[in-house]
């Protein structure tokens, strides 16, 4: 975001001498600039002027010879034993100075950038009272080949003289940061502009076109605008402003003033030349590139990029280009258009950049759509500077301004002379004008604003108004101001510089609502019960990998597999959607698992994405217009379904160990109970059946859940060994995942009927039924139930709980005991003795017929 130096912003409006950082931020705010940061002083403490007035050079046993100097720093020399002053002595290993120079000098107690502390030091036989400094040294530059020696051309000033104020290194730097549509706030010029609009300070515009800058242009390098595939029928570039400057130490340092400024701004010098073109377009807002003209053949043609076309950029990135690109071309050997220079607006290319044997060079300022450069430089993942003008939109009217400013830096300190002609190939159109009825804005904002303050702010951002009838004004926006299209968009600027603390504080008053939907509260409901269960709920990014897939064990042709893909992936290690809960879940729980938390319960609620086999592609929409009624059919018709899903993971010790004894690891029943529980909440009874072969589940402790009528909603159980040790989890993990979206619409929607409690005593049986081995519990259980209901008693079964399951000796080999706890109760009156046994009866019977279980003695 752009750094704003005050005292460079001064040379634009009239800012009051002593006004801090932190003054500025709070004039800015209020007028929608918000503060960023506020960067400190490059150097703290003492940093004054110094002269040479001695100077010994003295070898060293190591083969160096230092200098032994005496530096005068005016008022801060150092005291002799007489009370004189007398200059301060200085070991210094640069060699680019003699006596009578004048440098910059770090007194003890001063602080430069690093942070490097100061201070005085016994070195090479000497005390060493302060330090010669650097380019480098003092954030200036990368130039650490010697001392910084000040030019008496350029400095004047006497030994002691601060040099923090003199080289503007003891200046604060306020960040701001600038909404989208305020792309002119990218420049000092634009700052400048909205801290007059705040402060009422005047403001003096250094990006105005003269009247020999608006005359047309004839002559100069050759330039052709070609673009033949516009995006939305707008160009790509309409306006591109050619100079050529002959003779010039391109390649020289620029001047200390701009240099400083430059770093101060967060950019670092380069060459007269680049640094020249970036100091204007921080100045201005205008960005502009220079070229070696040497290497530059006319005529110049911007178009799109041909497929197959590649472009090395000035990073040294070699770049596939898009035919969505556009291009900054030129014409060797006689064939047009034949050569890329660069992608226009975003980065040049490496072929025609200024080099150190440069001195002729063609000067470039255009003005490009906004749409192209934005769409290109997000493309190539290009951020430069000048793209994040252009894709915001430059004043159309500067590129003329810009490069007559940059023609005259270039001379000024580089030397050499301007070509009498200039290109300047304009297609631009004016802005068009807006009807503003004068009552709009206070009608929209709420604020009885006069006609004469409306006009007023108008005027006051640079729009021309002309009375239109029925008390409106047609409104002219400023060239720099593309973002005012529509008259809301005149309303939101009268607001922002009337002052939005006049806004009053109106609570609305909100409409009566009809609350969370069935569905809503149901998913809250489970959510709750779930932690009220022991569990945590977590919240999972929805992208995946093929090699998740893999460590889920899932086979090759499972549709799981069959994964919607990202064109513009976060990351390309997972570019999928995920079709399961459990893929994103399990990696939750093994990055718990990684950190320590060796006993884990979470679980979460979201969407997957199951792609169908043949779906159809979605279109792709243009932007900037609505799309119609059938594309936005074509599109949703596009979107794969998106069930919501449960899942859950539990891993490690379910109960705790303790003084009350011992604990519990959890084992698949956990993961059962919890889909079950799931199930209870939204009011559906699931039936759980033995499913042997899904991934990722134990091939034998592994339930299919179904409602009554057959339909899938999930499974639960425990995750087989392998998947269990490619995610590096505790032994016999569990997990279930359930569709919620099944479960809701399986769910009854009627009212639901209270039953009657009832108010007789219960009556308690304990059943031990011996089974083969691999007699499921489930079904046993499912047999158990409906004996006791078919009971003479009818139906008094209350509650069915297994509570003991025994393999040994007493029953035999191939054999199991699982033993039920009963709990029955009459509605109308208390069960005989006799009625008991009969449901004891009837329940072995019905398990004997099912399964042979015969009844453990």
């Amino acid at each position: 975001m752009p750094r704003i130096p005050l005292t460079w912003l001064a040379e634009h409006v009239d800012v009051p001498a002593g006004t801090t950082a932190a003054q500025l931020a709070a004039d800015l705010v209020r007028v929608g600039l918000e503060e960023e940061a506020i960067h400190p002083a490059a150097v703290s403490g003492p940093l004054v002027v110094g002269e040479v007035v001695e100077l010994t050079a003295e070898p060293q046993k190591n083969g160096k010879t230092v200098n032994w100097c005496r530096v005068d720093v005016g008022a801060l020399n150092e005291v002799a034993e007489d009370g004189s002053l007398r200059p301060r002595g200085i070991v210094c290993g640069a060699h680019n100075f003699v006596v009578g120079d004048r440098v910059v000098v770090a007194l003890p107690g001063a602080v430069l950038p690093g942070p490097f502390p100061i201070a005085s030091r016994k070195t090479y036989g000497h005390v060493s009272d302060g330090m010669i400094c650097s380019a480098r040294e003092l954030g200036l530059g990368d130039d650490h080949t010697g001392i910084l020696v000040l030019s008496p051309l350029d400095v004047d000033a006497e030994p002691g003289t601060d040099a923090r104020a003199l080289l503007g290194l003891g200046e604060e730097v306020l960040e701001i940061n600038v909404t989208p549509d305020r792309g002119y706030c990218f420049s000092m010029r634009g700052v400048a502009r909205e801290y007059a609009h705040s402060t009422g300070a005047t403001f003096t515009d250094h990006g105005l076109a003269t009247a020999a800058e608006l005359a047309p242009a004839g002559g100069g390098f050759a330039v052709e605008l070609a673009d033949d595939a516009p995006i939305h029928g707008v160009a790509g570039v309409d306006r591109f402003v050619a100079q050529v400057v002959r003779g010039v130490a391109a390649s020289g340092p620029s001047p200390a003033w701009m240099q400083r400024r430059l770093s101060q701004a967060g950019m670092r010098p380069i060459s007269l030349a680049v640094d020249v073109t970036n100091y204007v377009m921080l100045d201005l807002g205008q960005p502009l590139h220079a070229y070696d003209l040497a290497q530059v053949a006319e005529p110049i043609v911007v178009r799109r990029a041909q497929p197959g076309e590649k472009l090395t950029t000035l990073d040294g990135v070699v770049r596939a280009l898009d035919t969505e690109d556009l291009l900054i071309t030129d014409s060797p050997d006689g064939e047009r258009s034949g050569r890329v220079l660069g992608l226009a607006g975003v980065m040049g290319g490496a072929t025609s950049e200024v080099t150190s044997a440069t001195t002729d060079l063609l000067l470039e300022a255009a003005h490009f759509d906004p749409i192209s450069i934005a769409r290109t430089a997000r493309r190539h993942k290009l951020p430069s500077e000048a793209a994040r003008r252009f894709e915001r939109g430059v004043d159309p009217q500067l590129p003329r301004v810009a490069v007559a400013r940059a023609a005259a830096l270039l001379v000024e300190h580089g030397g050499g002379t301007i070509d009498d002609t200039i290109t300047d190939v304009d297609s631009t159109h004016a802005p068009v004008s807006i009807r503003l009825p004068l009552a709009m804005p206070g009608r929209l904002v709420g604020v009885d604003y006069t006609p004469a303050e409306v006009r007023e702010t108008l005027v006051e951002i640079g729009a021309v108004l002309t009375e239109a009838p029925d008390g409106a004004v047609d409104v002219l926006p400023p060239t720099w101001r593309p973002d005012l299209a529509a008259p809301v968009d005149l309303v939101e600027e009268i607001a922002r510089l009337r002052g939005y603390d006049a806004i009053p504080s109106v609570l609305p008053t909100a409409p009566a609502g009809r609350g969370l939907t069935d569905a809503q509260r149901t998913r809250r409901s489970v959510a709750r019960a779930l932690a009220d269960a022991g569990l945590t709920e977590v919240l999972s990014y929805p992208f995946v990998g093929g090699d998740q897939h893999d460590a889920l064990a899932l086979p090759p042709d499972d549709e799981r597999r069959r994964a919607l893909r990202l064109a513009n992936p976060l990351s390309d290690a997972q570019p999928e959607l995920r079709t399961n809960l459990l893929v994103t879940l399990l990696d939750t729980a093994r990055r718990n698992v990684s950190r320590g938390m060796s006993d884990v319960a979470i679980f979460e609620l979201g969407l997957v994405t199951r792609p169908e086999a043949g779906a159809r592609v979605a279109p792709r929409l243009p932007g900037g217009v609505r799309p119609t009624q059938a594309e936005l059919d074509a599109l949703h018709a596009a979107v794969p379904p998106q069930p919501r899903r449960v899942a859950g993971v539990l891993a490690g010790a379910r109960e705790r160990s303790g003084w009350w004894g011992a604990g519990r690891r959890v084992d698949h029943t956990d993961a059962i109970a919890s889909a079950l529980l799931v199930a209870r909440t939204v009011g559906v009874e699931l039936v759980a059946l033995s499913d042997a072969g899904h991934a990722p589940w134990h091939p034998g402790r592994c339930a299919r859940l179904e409602t009554v009528g057959g339909a899938l909603v999930g499974h639960a159980g425990e995750l087989h060994p392998k998947v269990v040790a490619a995610l590096d989890l505790p032994a016999r993990a569990v997990a279930f995942e359930v569709d919620l979206d099944v479960l809701l619409d399986a769910a009854s929607t009627g009212p639901l009927q209270a039953r009657e409690v009832s108010t007789f005593p219960v009556a308690k049986e304990d059943i031990a039924l011996v089974v083969d081995a691999g007699v499921p519990a489930a079904d046993l259980e499912a047999a158990v139930r409906f004996g006791a209901d078919a009971s003479p008693a009818g139906e008094v079964l209350e509650e069915l709980r297994l509570f003991d399951v025994y393999r040994g000796a007493q029953v035999g080999d191939g054999r199991k005991s699982l033993a039920f706890s009963l709990r029955l109760r009459a509605a109308d009156r208390t069960l005989t003795a006799e009625e008991a046994a009969g449901v004891r009866d009837a329940v072995v019977a019905e398990a004997h017929r099912r399964f042979g279980a015969e009844l453990r003695a």
